[in-house]
């Protein structure tokens, strides 16, 4: 038996040889914007996995990380990829203080392999390795997640994409595939642990457990077809626009959508137990962004009871209070917009990325959290590495009319030069000087450049 399960694998893996020049790479790998695939090996004829469950330190952005569990090292956990019809076995070593389960979220297989802990089957206690071996029988964006005190576990980050090929001639290929996790966590300002226990409220949203300026862009070349997988697994639906395309939803967890049941769209939800196959060809050049369309989501770690001050004149108060602190600035009287400017110039907490951050070519993009962009380029950089930001072509990018009216500013001419406050947009003059509300010395603004 063992001697035929070896012939077996070798005849596979020849199949494999003459089904695309890959091996057994018989597909299109995926590819994983800050993350991974999952290794195998090939032992007669089965497609071999190693999954260890752990405590990581991760990263959510430069300047900031946290305690997670995840697998391998990583939150999400690294993919594992493999085609319709192979027979798998997924070797589970819990290196966690509790005890666990995997579950493969979507898949149809044995009832003692579907990883419930203490209904299919014993719970993997600490120091434990437990075998998970069935075959696959249908291709698809699926899932591995504990199912163990889920609460806990999934909030603190054991989740990763289980991702079956179809058969080579089931589906027509793409030229480039991506899979995104999506998710929330709440960390408070300084602390390095987050809280599993928090339901709603939560203040960080990612993507593969990321927040912009931290997430890789999805660089592709115009005129590519392109697949982008979502997952997720944690409390909230999340709407993800992109923008500069038109998509169609092309799969769900459940399988393939049928072409004459596809529509075009431009945002597509996705709730918690769900995954979402989409794809579009690139058609127009340039930088586009990735999001999920919530308000809050797009944004980073911030406080949820800051006062709404828009439209009010915190004039007399700032100067009171700057009597007593002189650095205070008094902010949100138009927005948020303070906010980013502020980032560029003042650190914030330990261990905390700005609420919005990241400079694009024009200036402080002002989103965070759940975003990332779509870079579109004529030709690949070497590896599919960023090409960083996109060059416009000349008279192609929107710009201030010779007609506008600055607030501060009603005797400038179009013409004349503009001194402005980083800090208050608003506070411009033709001359150097200091801003009247925080004290900053006026920069010259780049539109007078």
């Amino acid at each position: 038996m063992r001697g035929y399960r070896w012939i077996t694998g070798l005849l596979l893996g020849l199949v494999g040889v003459m089904m695309g020049g890959r091996g057994v790479l018989a597909y299109q790998p995926v590819i994983v914007p800050n993350g991974s695939t999952l290794p195998y090996t090939l032992v007669h004829g089965v497609k071999e996995f190693h999954l260890t469950v752990e405590e990581i330190d991760h990263q959510f952005a430069p300047g900031m990380s946290i305690k997670a569990w995840g697998y391998n090292g990583q939150t999400p956990g690294p993919v594992i990829e493999a085609v319709e019809g192979d027979q798998v076995r997924i070797l589970v070593t819990n290196k966690l203080k509790a005890p666990t389960s995997v579950h493969w979220h979507g898949l149809i297989l044995p009832n003692g392999m579907d990883g419930v802990q203490g209904l299919t089957q014993p719970p993997i206690r600490p120091g434990e390795t437990f075998v998970y071996e069935f075959k696959l029988r249908q291709h698809g964006t699926f899932m591995y997640h504990s199912h163990g005190d889920e609460m806990t576990q999934i909030g603190l980050g054991t989740m990763g994409f289980f991702i079956i090929h179809p058969k080579p001639t089931a589906r027509a290929s793409t030229d480039r595939d991506f899979a995104i996790f999506l998710n929330e966590w709440f960390v408070p300002p300084g602390a390095f642990r987050p809280n599993p226990n928090v339901m709603t409220d939560f203040n960080l949203f990612t993507f593969n457990s990321r927040v912009y300026p931290g997430t890789a862009p999805l660089v592709v070349k115009k005129g590519d077809r392109v697949r982008i997988r979502l997952g997720n697994v944690g409390q909230e639906g999340h709407p993800i626009h992109i923008h500069g395309v038109s998509f169609r939803v092309v799969a769900t967890d459940g399988g393939d959508v049928p072409p004459t049941a596809q529509f075009p769209e431009t945002t597509v939800v996705v709730y918690p137990g769900q995954t979402r196959d989409i794809e579009f060809v690139a058609g127009e050049l340039g930088d586009w962004p990735i999001h999920c369309h919530r308000r809050h989501h797009p944004m980073n770690a911030m406080g949820h009871d800051v006062p709404n001050l828009l439209g009010v004149d915190q004039t007399p108060v700032e100067k009171r209070m700057q009597s007593i602190a002189p650095n205070y600035m008094a902010m949100g009287e138009s927005g948020m917009h303070d906010m980013a400017e502020m980032a560029e110039h003042m650190e914030g907490p330990e261990n905390t990325v700005p609420m919005m951050a990241g400079d694009g070519p024009f200036g402080p993009i002002g989103m965070g959290g759940m975003f990332t962009l779509l870079k579109v380029r004529d030709e690949l950089p070497s590896g599919g590495s960023d090409p960083g930001w996109y060059k416009h072509p000349v008279g192609t990018v929107a710009h201030r009319s010779e007609r506008s009216v600055s607030p501060n500013a009603d005797s400038l001419t179009p013409d004349a030069p503009r001194y402005i406050c980083p800090m208050h947009d608003s506070v411009r003059q033709t001359s150097p000087g200091q801003c009247p509300k925080c004290g900053m010395n006026l920069e010259l603004s780049s539109e007078s450049e």
